[in-house]
């Protein structure tokens, strides 16, 4: 074996336990600077909870249009049962809308008093 070369350290060495401390500390500056900031999360948790409401409003309409389209269909009076489940199915769209936001609301509220320490 050459003599001249490097041979495995001693792991209780101390050069090589500030070498290993120094790489810690430069993987976890590494990790910090990739993270996303947190204002992105928030903005992303609005775009969500909009697609949610855009979709509880067209389920709603798409269901009412499908009821009162198979009635119309069924007894051959074509635009009277289709106008009025579209309406109830608006309706009942914007109703669960509305259920949804008093319900961020609330959890956004809980949130707020949580961290000024308010129970």
């Amino acid at each position: 074996m050459f003599m001249g070369a490097r041979c495995l350290s001693d792991p209780r060495s101390t050069s090589d336990d500030a070498r290993l401390k120094a790489l810690a500390a430069r993987i976890a500056a590494a990790k910090a600077a990739v993270e996303p900031a947190a204002h992105m999360k928030k903005d992303y948790s609005q775009a969500q909870l909009a697609w949610r409401m855009v979709i509880e409003l067209v389920a709603g309409l798409l269901i009412g249009f499908g009821i009162g389209y198979g009635l119309d269909t069924l007894l051959g009076t074509m635009p009277l049962f289709l106008v009025l489940f579209i309406g109830f199915g608006l309706a009942a769209g914007v109703k669960t809308m509305m259920r949804s936001a008093k319900e961020v609301q609330e959890r956004r509220l809980a949130q707020e008093a949580t961290e000024k320490g308010i129970d």
